[in-house]
């Protein structure tokens, strides 16, 4: 039967994509020349991606993508830019990461924006190679996203359901007239968001109030906190600060999860699309709750934490932390007491607002599921009411009702049968894994959290897990990150032929 999916304009974009991707690349390469480090790891494949991307975009002319080359191409995009990442890695040959599973696995986990990390001796790692990581999950932030937006900037529909299928929002195409000005207009929020933290971050610095944070620190930090990443070049996380920049890092995790176009109208002056966002006012009581019942926690269990600043500053920053999917420690929360730890397990599944930076499920679907299913229980007590399900004021569609129940479902089950399969094959390799931390481990790489507990705890590493569990989980980043659907559509026979 005749393939109906013109994969060749699919590619064809990925290799635009591909071609750009050496300017990133520029970054690591200067520190690496200004360290005196080995810069082959960086020209090589900077001349690659370049030699590859061309090659692609020969495979056909330029011509209109549509519903289904969208799909394909958001899927190939962040794989091959993945798999591009991961080469600088093995011809470091530094450590752990110079394996390529291990390679692969990092690479993934910094474009996904996922945050764990195999690195088991950081001491042996080059700048240059903790820069390519930062600048990794910066693009995989909103970078890969805008530039696969710009690139689609004469179409309309492609390019507006690639934004929708990142950030699951319709509004984005809607700022501007054109999806090219909108591409521009996230890219300077981002950059400015990015800026200010680098300003405070080393501004503290300066201040003497953060003597252990050198500018680089604050680059690398900075790239990873605004794309709700979780990548730090220190072994030890935010927990390697003073608390002043673990006090300064807060704000800008729950503003990386923020919605960029609540964000953008905020900017221009429109507090009231901030004020009437039911969204919104959930996601900061998620953030709330959380945090005073791990607060709570903590200062009954007379944990490790016995002054009140620092149950506070723990609570609220792994609360944060982790329903924000950006995944750095204040801490080690794997010391924790059972209750604090479940609580801070149950994040996983939050996720930060729809049209940010951030994974997981996202509180956007949570709202209108809570929403929804309130509705049917007054429904039933009630068969002849008809209560429509609203949403800052608009009707919310039966049809986007039924979708966001499919699609919670669906991760939920991906996460079971993920805990399933990293349980089996642990067991297989002989490397203990007990459940809780093998669930942990699956909802942080699905859902791009980073840190899981136990042996993937903060100061871990996933390193231990065999070869096998980390392609497992290389994949359940990829899938989650593009958030399930356009892996799935893929793999249906009707894609391709009906």
């Amino acid at each position: 039967m005749r393939v109906r999916v013109d994969w060749r304009v699919s590619c064809r974009l990925v290799g635009t994509v591909l071609k750009w991707l050496w300017v990133p690349l520029v970054f690591p390469l200067l520190i690496a020349l200004f360290d005196g480090s080995a810069v082959g790891p960086f020209l090589v494949p900077m001349a690659g991606t370049v030699i590859v991307g061309l090659g692609l975009e020969r495979l056909t002319e330029e011509r209109d993508l549509g519903a289904r080359e969208a799909f394909l191409m958001v899927a190939l995009s962040w794989l091959s830019v993945a798999v591009v990442g991961a080469v600088p890695f093995v011809l470091a040959g530094e450590g752990t990461l110079a394996q390529p599973v291990n390679a692969l696995f990092e690479s993934m986990s910094g474009i996904t924006t996922t945050g764990a990390t195999v690195i088991v001796d950081f001491g042996r790692h080059s700048r240059a190679v903790f820069m390519w990581r930062a600048v990794l999950q910066w693009l995989g932030g909103l970078g890969i996203l805008v530039l696969a937006t710009a690139v689609l900037s004469q179409l309309s529909i492609g390019g507006a359901q690639l934004m929708e299928t990142e950030t699951q929002t319709r509004d984005l195409n809607k700022l501007t007239p054109r999806i090219s000005e909108t591409a521009a207009l996230l890219w300077k929020i981002y950059l400015g968001l990015t800026g200010l933290q680098i300003a405070v971050l080393y501004g503290l610095h300066l201040a003497g109030l953060a003597p252990e944070m050198t500018l680089f620190d604050a680059v690398t930090h900075a790239f990873t906190t605004i794309s709700t990443s979780g990548f730090s070049p220190r072994a030890e996380s935010i927990a390697a600060f003073s608390p002043a920049v673990q006090w300064a890092v807060i704000p800008f995790m729950a503003t990386g999860a923020t919605s960029f176009v609540l964000i953008y109208f905020v900017l221009q002056g429109n507090f009231g699309r901030l004020r009437n966002s039911d969204e919104f006012r959930f996601y900061l009581a998620i953030l709330g709750l959380f945090s005073l019942g791990i607060a709570g926690v903590l200062f009954a269990d007379g944990g490790p934490h016995t002054n009140p600043e620092a149950i506070a500053r723990h609570a609220l920053f792994q609360v944060v932390s982790i329903v924000t999917t950006t995944g750095y420690a204040s801490t080690d929360f794997n010391l924790w007491s059972s209750g604090a730890k479940h609580l801070l397990f149950v994040c996983m599944f939050v996720g930060g607002m729809a049209g940010s930076t951030t994974c997981s499920i996202k509180t956007l679907r949570w709202l209108v599921v809570l929403k929804a299913f309130r509705r049917d229980l007054f429904t039933t007590a009630n068969p002849n009411a008809v209560r429509p399900v609203r949403l800052s004021g608009g009707v919310v569609t039966e049809e986007t009702i039924r979708d966001i129940y499919a699609y919670t479902l669906v991760s939920l089950v991906f996460f079971i049968v993920a805990t399933i399969l990293v349980v089996v094959d642990a067991s297989r390799a002989r490397v203990p894994v007990t459940e809780f931390e093998a669930m942990g481990a699956a909802a942080s790489t699905f859902f791009n959290v980073g840190p899981g507990f136990g042996i993937a705890g903060p100061f871990a590493s996933y390193n231990p897990f065999p070869w096998s569990t980390k392609l497992l989980m290389t994949f359940l980043m990829w899938l989650g990150r593009i958030e399930i659907i356009p892996v799935l559509v893929l793999l249906t026979p009707s894609y391709w032929r009906s």
